[in-house]
């Protein structure tokens, strides 16, 4: 075998397992494998889980904090208006040397794949150009897949469908939407038709940011789900953020829920963006801003987190980690069970890569050979940890090292260091 990792725990709770990989793929996994391999990794242990997943993020605005200016009041429109502003002087060498960047942070977070929203209501597609040379240049190691993303209205914007069929025309691959900025409710409705037909006629997945509001009228998820059942678009559409749901009344909760299960539509929470721009208009109770992630779970519907920014006009933290994405969407929907917090690995992990369709993603013979060696013993000391990436291997190869977690310690009559991890 090329590559044959001994002694590794896997997410589902197995120990002691052995993973032998050849050619990129998995070829084996079992306990005490009678193989022997070109080069062999003793994981002691520790966590091997497939690669990290992004199922939201927008990459051509990562990075860019502080142009043109600093969003100072912290809040979604001030960033949507920094946005704006910032657009007439993008260039494309600017745009991929940030998103190449962010592209090696995310290598070394163990992050192998990302979807990305990429504004196509600037005319010149520029944004969209730059991200499919990203998309081009990190193929060998990250799987980029981008959603044509009508920032400013499908609708309330005269050149956004022309130009978001231009962007799919050009190698974009998802269909995108944002039917809560539209001028009317009725608007909005309309644009989720619009975009789901379309997306229908040319075979294509749709992921709509949607009802990101603190407004519990804002109820597009439902004809979301409608158009996805009535369009037979069932397990390629998804809704993201979502956040009016933490608003809304439980009764019609209650008949929502089981309508998005049942047109297969797909959720994605942004726990860190969401927690943070949802609830301004609140004084104090002040609401938490996250949609009802236990609660879509329990009905049967694949909710997913995404990182959505980092360094950009809505967000001035962020490194692309997604087991912080996992420990505060864990905090904020108080997914505290032993099994919910697994659940919350889980929507980093494997959920986010059924949503976007990855092939080839898991531990089992057959499956691309990306794998991460973690400094933890499970899913939920991972995101406790934030843990160390001590290993990330992409088609068999390893791309990226990290030390573990160590810390010496200088102090009378105590252990001379400490790795945070409990027994160890």
């Amino acid at each position: 075998m090329d590559l044959v990792l001994r002694n590794a725990s896997l997410p589902d709770g197995r120990l002691q397992i052995d993973i032998a990989v050849e050619n990129g793929l998995i070829a084996a996994v079992g306990p005490g494998l009678a193989v022997r391999g070109a080069r062999e990794i003793d994981a002691g242990g520790d966590l091997v889980t497939p690669p990290f997943v992004d199922a939201h993020f927008h990459m051509d605005a990562t990075l860019s904090y502080g142009l043109p200016r600093v969003n100072r009041s912290g809040t979604l429109l001030e960033g949507i208006a920094l946005w704006g502003e910032l657009k007439p002087g993008l260039t494309q060498d600017a745009l991929i040397e940030r998103a190449m960047q962010y592209c090696d942070w995310a290598v070394a977070r163990g992050l192998l794949a990302i979807r990305s929203h990429v504004d196509i209501c600037d005319d010149r597609l520029l944004a969209v150009e730059a991200l499919l040379e990203v998309r081009r240049r990190v193929a060998p190691y990250l799987d980029l897949q981008l959603v044509a993303f009508p920032q400013d209205g499908i609708l309330r914007s005269a050149t956004a469908f022309d130009n978001l069929k231009r962007a799919i025309g050009m190698g974009v691959d998802v269909v995108g939407g944002i039917p809560h900025f539209e001028r009317t409710m009725s608007e909005g409705a309309a644009s989720v038709r619009l975009l789901c037909e379309y997306a229908a006629g040319q075979g294509l997945r749709v992921d709509m940011h949607c009802d990101e509001s603190d407004d519990p009228m804002s109820r597009h998820i439902e004809t979301l789900a409608f158009e996805t059942q009535r369009l037979g678009l069932q397990g390629r559409v998804a809704g993201s953020h979502l956040t009016s749901m933490h608003s809304m009344d439980n009764y019609y909760v209650s008949k929502l829920l089981p309508l998005i299960r049942e047109a297969g539509v797909a959720a994605i929470a942004n726990p860190l963006i969401n927690i943070t721009l949802q609830g301004r208009h609140d004084s104090y109770p002040k609401r938490r801003g996250m949609t009802r992630v236990p609660e879509l779970i329990a009905a049967g519907v694949q909710v997913a987190f995404g990182h959505d920014c980092v360094m950009d006009p809505w967000y001035s933290l962020g490194s692309g980690d997604m087991l912080e994405v996992a420990h505060m969407g864990l905090h904020v929907a108080q997914m505290t069970g032993q099994e919910a917090m697994h659940q919350c690995f889980l929507a980093v992990t494997e959920v986010p890569a059924r949503i976007l369709g990855l092939e080839g993603y898991g531990i089992a013979p057959g499956c691309h050979a990306d794998l991460v060696l973690l400094d933890a013993a499970s899913t939920v000391e991972a995101i406790r940890l934030r843990a160390a990436r001590r290993m990330v291997i992409r088609r068999g190869v390893v791309v990226s090292e990290a030390p573990r977690a160590q810390a010496t310690l200088h102090l009378p009559g105590r252990p001379a260091g400490t790795n945070f991890r409990l027994g160890r």
